[in-house]
């Protein structure tokens, strides 16, 4: 019952953006094996992952919000299970795949299995030699939020106060603003911008790290506590929602001018929170059926954003055994072979769906139900990582 409710309960709105995340972020991986009309997209592509961000700071928020705001408190115990329930078993089955079977991997350099485990890989990994399952930096960021969101949520409700929660979003916020422009400007400039190591040197120090990258969450979180803690202020702003659209469009267009030069002084420094920022717009606008976005559904939405978390896990590898499999097709960068593409990651990640994702996802809710008083806070809309 549980799942069924969950089902008919999603977002349209959320669904539609988490679409659009994940075919970003497969699009930028996957570009040189695109037709060169995919290029602008491809490009600039990486930044799904910051919207990612932002739709988990909102519903993760939300998550732990409302029952503080109902005066139940946090069940850290829960929480953790049901985020165990949602990641690992689909994840471990991937890395398995990574570790006993060497044409499934995309790149030739695998880091120490143990910092997959410890999900530790954004601190450690070495990009000019270990680029296999690179794209989990994500979830490595996605995992430290998780584990340290609900500690913080549950210290500061015991005495909570409106100050004390901006004083932590602004101290978290300038934790990223300083510690880029420190690592870009004291690390990386004196290597020289022109040296071939700068980039992979960006990747690891700047891009990677969870306390550089946390911008997109923090907007996320933001939201929750606006919608959970302040609803008439949250009304008025999506009764706005075409502005807020508006206002949200023009601060991405913006990022994508400033990200031009993506490894760039003005990117690293404003750009992320500046992304961020178009990026909430956007999810305040879905976020709430009153406003047409959320209610908006997009043909094929609903099935690409069920599938999101498998389709990251494996759309890298998947694109590489068609090319080692199919390389004719691949090989022509054509309509033929962004067709194997798409259909070949939606194949895979179906499969890994139904077959391991759902099943455990279904076992959740179930453990869920049989507690006293248990309410399903993910109901309305699975985060997606």
């Amino acid at each position: 019952m549980a799942s069924k409710k969950a089902s008919n309960d999603r977002l349209a709105g959320l669904d539609t953006l988490r679409a659009l995340a994940i075919l970003l972020v497969m699009v930028f991986h996957l570009g040189r094996r695109l037709p060169e009309s995919f290029a602008p997209v491809a490009r600039f592509g990486w930044m799904g992952v910051d919207l990612f961000f932002v739709l988990s700071g909102y519903l993760i928020g939300s998550q732990l919000l409302k029952p503080v705001r109902a005066g139940l408190g946090v069940s850290l115990p829960g929480f953790y299970r049901n985020r165990a329930y949602r990641i690992l078993p689909v994840y471990l089955v991937v890395l398995a795949l990574y570790a006993l079977w060497p044409a499934w991997r995309e790149a030739p350099g695998l880091p120490p299995l143990w910092q997959y485990l410890t999900f530790t890989q954004n601190f450690f990994v070495d990009y000019g030699k270990n680029q296999a399952f690179s794209h989990v930096w994500s979830l490595c960021v996605e995992e430290h939020f998780y584990l340290l969101l609900p500690l913080i949520v549950l210290v500061m409700s015991r005495r909570s106060a409106p100050w004390k929660t901006v004083a932590v979003l602004a101290f978290f916020f300038a934790l990223g603003l300083a510690t880029r422009s420190y690592e870009y400007f004291h690390g990386l400039l004196p290597i020289g911008r022109d040296s071939d190591g700068f980039g992979v040197q960006y990747i690891e120090r700047i891009y990677y790290p969870t306390y550089t990258r946390l911008d997109g969450l923090l907007a996320g979180v933001g939201l929750a506590l606006v919608k959970v803690f302040r609803p008439i202020g949250w009304s008025a702003i999506v009764r706005r929602a075409n502005w807020l659209l508006g206002a949200g469009v023009v601060a991405l267009g913006a990022a994508v001018w400033i990200f031009v030069d993506r490894f760039g002084p003005v990117g690293t420094v404003i750009g992320f929170p500046l992304t961020a920022l178009g990026f909430a717009m956007l999810v305040a606008a879905a976020a709430d059926t009153r406003c047409w976005f959320g209610r908006l559904r997009v043909p094929g939405a609903k099935v690409v954003a069920m599938l999101a978390y498998s389709l990251y896990l494996t759309h890298k590898e998947i694109a590489h055994l068609d090319e080692l499999w199919l390389p004719q097709v691949m090989a022509a960068r054509g309509a033929g072979a962004t067709a194997l593409i798409a259909a070949s990651c939606l194949v895979a990640a179906a499969v890994l769906y139904f077959a391991v994702e759902r099943p455990f996802l279904v076992l959740r809710d179930r453990r869920a139900g049989r507690r006293a008083g248990s309410v399903d806070l993910e109901a309305r809309a699975e985060p997606a990582l």
